[in-house]
């Protein structure tokens, strides 16, 4: 009996003590990004002319400064409208969508390893509820939170913490982030287009009305989510 009560013990000091690094993770993130001479680096016009001399290593140097600015709590916007800007609306789309897959699948994997023992010994019987029925309807959840919005890093790294499958997680954002990431970097790179190109006329094109029509729609997306979801229930 006494072996058992010094196991349990030790699961929860090991527990506590992931809970601590993770905490300390977050924290350090933040500080680095906006309180450090690291956060004048880390501009729209630092990271494009990083990105131009990489040449044709560009894409993949993209791909691995969203992942870690997912992870480090850098703003969404910035990274996918940096994205269109430089490789277009298409091919910055493709590579926005990689570098959040990977991004958002590292963050996961950080809030599972580190805090996931702690946020369980925490669970009452009305929490483990909740946290039962996210395993149940991991994708469901996942993607009803991804169309409506939901902060994209805190969801990342808080649902690490709940008993949701990989699996559902991964496919739940990949599926549900796939139209407000095409919307805004298709935005984004049709204005840069017309922009690098100089012909102002295109501003009455079909094509820059769609983008606007697609962007202003994007914020309706929510409230229609929302609306069926209610109607369902």
């Amino acid at each position: 009996m006494e072996m058992v009560s010094n196991e349990i013990t030790h699961n929860r000091s090991k527990a506590l003590v992931k809970a601590v690094i993770f905490l300390a993770f977050i924290v350090a993130a933040i500080i680095v990004v906006r309180f450090t001479p690291i956060k004048a680096h880390l501009t729209a016009e630092a990271l494009g002319q990083f990105l131009e001399v990489a040449g044709l290593w560009a894409p993949l140097v993209f791909i691995f400064i969203y992942t870690a600015g997912v992870c480090l709590f850098l703003p969404g916007t910035l990274l996918t409208g940096l994205g269109a800007a430089i490789f277009g609306a298409y091919w910055g789309f493709v590579y926005v969508w990689i570098g959040a897959m990977i991004g958002a699948s590292a963050a996961f994997w950080i809030g599972r390893t580190l805090g996931r023992e702690f946020a369980a010994s925490l669970i009452g019987g009305r929490l483990k509820k909740y946290d039962d029925a996210i395993e149940r309807n991991g994708f469901a959840t996942v993607l009803y939170l991804r169309l409506v919005y939901f902060p994209f890093t805190p969801m990342n790294f808080g649902m690490g913490l709940t008993k949701v499958h990989f699996r559902d997680y991964f496919f739940g954002t990949g599926l549900g982030i796939i139209v407000g990431t095409f919307i805004f970097t298709f935005f984004i790179g049709t204005l840069k287009e017309v922009w690098s190109s100089g012909n102002w006329g295109e501003l009455v094109s079909l094509k820059v009305f769609f983008s606007i029509a697609l962007f202003i729609f994007s914020f309706f997306i929510p409230k229609m989510i929302k609306k069926i979801k209610g109607e369902e229930s």
